[in-house]
């Protein structure tokens, strides 16, 4: 089996664990896991989707210019994609923490039915 074709079925994976990460569970921290695999899949599908086999780095050396340059442009990209996930993943791991603090619970579904009530009792609404 060829690595590139088992790297693509790996990003394809991750892609897939992450969407159903995200769709399926109902805790928060789950949730934010999934998203974590989800950016990681589409960093890696976007590596391999600019791999040339056999290439260079662009950097002429005394004159010499490579026959096969890699292009250094969605490397960059993704480097910055995994520095900005990281800080997203930082925040949503503090907001689920006050989150945490604030309902005492991570299940999305118990999170969503005291806050509408927490609105409900806000706006002088009975709730049924």
């Amino acid at each position: 089996m060829d690595v590139s074709l088992l790297m693509y079925i790996a990003a394809a994976g991750l892609l897939l664990i992450g969407t159903a990460g995200i769709v399926l569970s109902n805790h928060l921290v789950r949730i934010i896991f999934g998203i974590a695999l989800l950016e990681a899949g589409a960093n890696l599908l976007l590596l391999l989707a600019s791999f040339r086999e056999g290439a260079a780095a662009p950097i002429i050396v005394q004159g010499k210019v490579p026959a096969i340059m890699a292009d250094p442009v969605p490397q960059a990209l993704v480097l910055t994609a995994i520095v900005i996930g990281v800080g997203v993943l930082a925040l949503a791991l503090a907001l689920a923490l006050r989150v945490q603090r604030a309902y005492g619970t991570m299940d999305m579904r118990e999170i969503r039915d005291l806050m509408a009530q927490e609105i409900a009792d806000n706006a002088g609404i009975h709730r049924p």
